[in-house]
């Protein structure tokens, strides 16, 4: 997934100034009489006043943002209409500190703009404002329109309309039908005074101190608090991002399974980071629902533990290291062989042409012994500079840990960054030209992306075949709440064609040896029931065994408030049909906010 630090101006920001790269383009501005809000707002997603001057507009002042690049405040109408579909509230945009006060009875002028947080490119939806305001204060001290409540009752079981195909699937035009579908009953209140009551939270508290709420409590519900998105058609209608606008010091650290107790309410916003936004003048008080890392269960002698883990950028520099070491030894019992994804080069995010990573890979091994862990070897293969995506002059990379006490590595020479590992067959058996190698390096389906390392293990004088992956990231794909619907994923065209060549690859492994023992593994950046999966999966060659869970245990990652897979393991069939395997996905970290990595490792264990 995109970084958490690489996309945002500043914490709390949800719209960025208004520019013409990100408005909506509109007829030459004219005139407009006064005019009430829900006149403003119409019946879709795009104002009938777009682009004109309107005069006068009356509403009580019910938040005001004071931060960040958005500032400025909402104000609400007294008077609704009878029609669902007009929201009687809308965001004016002042650009400075605003000089109003909640409570203010106010009358203001300006020009309606449809402003696109995220600029028209990134297919989010636009948010109706009154820009370049004059402001008139009638009276203080009002009080506010009352809250309008969404729960469960109100909010549809169907997510979008389709878009319309005259305007390449967008929505913006489309009547709002706020009875019949979640996103057009949010816009329907867009910039009024909203409130949640007693909401379970699903995404925990983030950096950017905002987390995600679900008005619906059974919705895709599992056993320890979350929102499972189980198909592209579950996209949990109830979810509901929260932030506020009061101090940073006083928002809640939330873990998946809490309670906002009470009401919490205040603008109903909309942001390039999550889309629909409750910015909460009143929070709920935080209720702990208990929720405790887990820890799976030790291999047994016979037993080969293989883990997935994405360490989230670890460098020299990082403080995590200790953290991480006791997850693997106590979280994880020290699996025979760990593949780990995103661990960057020894200077981290230094851009200086550093590729090595063995100071990096030294230090938490020296802190999974310190743990009381084994002390693992490990084997990686160093990329060419900035060739494999991640952030700038990281050069992360995938590298595999392995206990020799348990487990022996194959090494055999000729692997490097460039060069293609191929599959050869001695006395009958498959075996790596290289070890470790590279799956075909030059492919372009490899381009600034992250290319596979194969590696050969032996275990108990059994070989097995591993390679660790970390595919394509989601990055520039449309959210969930994009104007377009369904939205556009982009992304996965490239995860496809690397899904395309890792089963190539694998397949090449079963001709040579029909009941090889082959593992591909990793941060897969695709769900389990994903188009990049069903690649992986072709001719039966690999299985994916988080689908031995249970649906509503199948989640490795939290985002946006969805439980959903990014990191897998594939088997190939001669481990899945031996009916002798386990698996767990080790939730150690997404659903918490003081979590290690954004990812939850996952552990296959088996008997070769």
């Amino acid at each position: 997934m995109p970084s958490r630090s690489s996309t945002r101006l500043a914490a709390l920001t949800v719209a960025a100034v208004c520019s013409a790269a990100s408005t909506i383009a509109l007829t030459s501005p004219a005139h407009a009489d006064t005019v009430r809000i829900h006149d403003i707002q119409g019946t879709t997603r795009i104002s009938p006043y777009a682009g004109k001057t309107v005069t006068d507009v009356a509403g009580i002042v019910t938040g005001v943002r004071t931060y960040g690049q958005s500032k400025g405040f909402w104000i609400q109408d007294q008077s609704a209409d009878d029609n669902p579909a007009t929201s009687e509230g809308v965001f004016v945009f002042t650009s400075s500190t605003p000089k109003v006060a909640v409570g203010d009875s106010v009358l203001v002028s300006g020009t309606i703009s449809e402003y696109v947080p995220g600029g028209t490119s990134s297919g989010n939806q636009p948010i109706t404002e009154i820009t370049r305001p004059t402001i008139t204060v009638v009276s203080s001290g009002n009080a506010l329109p009352a809250a309008t409540k969404i729960d469960a009752k109100s909010v549809p079981a169907a997510y979008a309309p389709a878009g319309d195909t005259a305007a390449n699937g967008s929505v913006n035009g489309l009547p709002l039908r706020p009875s019949q579908y979640a996103l057009d009953r949010y816009e329907s209140l867009e910039g009024m005074n909203v409130q949640v009551s007693d909401t379970r939270v699903v995404g925990a508290t983030d950096p950017f101190t905002e987390l995600w709420v679900t008005v619906k409590p059974w919705e895709n519900r599992n056993r320890r608090g979350g929102t499972v998105y189980g198909t592209y058609t579950s996209q949990n209608t109830g979810r509901l991002q929260i932030q506020s606008l009061g101090k940073v010091a006083d928002f809640p650290a939330a873990n998946v399974g809490d309670t906002l107790t009470g009401a919490t309410s205040g603008p109903l916003d909309y942001n390039q980071f999550g889309g629909y936004t409750l910015v909460a003048n009143e929070l709920g008080t935080l209720k702990s629902g208990g929720l405790e890392r887990e820890t799976t269960r030790k291999q047994s002698r016979s037993e080969l533990a293989v883990a997935t883990y994405n360490v989230e950028n670890l460098d020299p520099s990082d403080s995590s290291f200790e953290e991480h070491a006791a997850a693997i030894v106590n979280n994880l019992q020290s699996p025979d062989i760990l593949s780990l994804e995103e661990i960057q080069d020894n200077n981290g995010s230094a851009n200086d042409g550093t590729v090595a990573a063995d100071q990096t890979v030294r230090k938490l091994i020296d802190a999974i012994a310190a743990a009381g862990g084994p002390t693992y070897d490990w084997r990686s293969i160093d990329p060419a500079n900035n060739t494999d995506g991640g952030e700038p002059g990281g050069n992360i990379r995938q590298v595999f840990l392995f206990n020799p006490e348990r487990v022996s590595f194959t090494d055999r020479a000729g692997g490097d960054a460039t060069t293609a590992v191929g599959v050869t067959k001695v006395h009958g058996r498959a075996q790596l030209t290289a070890s470790p190698g590279r799956i075909d390096p030059a492919d372009t389906a490899w381009a600034n992306s992250r290319k596979p390392l194969v590696g050969e293990f032996t275990f108990r004088g059994k070989s097995v075949f591993l390679i660790a992956n970390h595919f394509n990231s989601k990055g520039g794909d449309q959210g969930l709440t994009s104007q377009y619907q369904p939205p556009v994923r982009s992304s996965e065209t490239q995860r496809h064609a690397q899904a395309t060549a890792v089963n190539a690859f694998v397949k090449d492994i079963l001709a040579k040896q029909r009941n090889a023992d082959v593992i591909t593994l990793g941060d897969i950046n695709d769900f389990e029931f994903s188009g990049t999966t069903k690649i992986l999966e072709s001719d039966g060659a690999l299985w994916s065994a988080i689908k031995s869970l249970p649906k509503s245990e199948r989640y490795t990652y939290d985002y946006q408030g969805n439980s959903q897979v990014l990191d897998q393991i594939l088997i190939s069939p001669s481990i899945r049909y031996s009916c002798d395997f386990t698996y767990d996905s080790v939730h150690i970290n997404a659903e918490f906010n003081d979590q290690i990595s954004d990812h939850d490792p996952q552990v296959l264990r088996f008997r070769p």
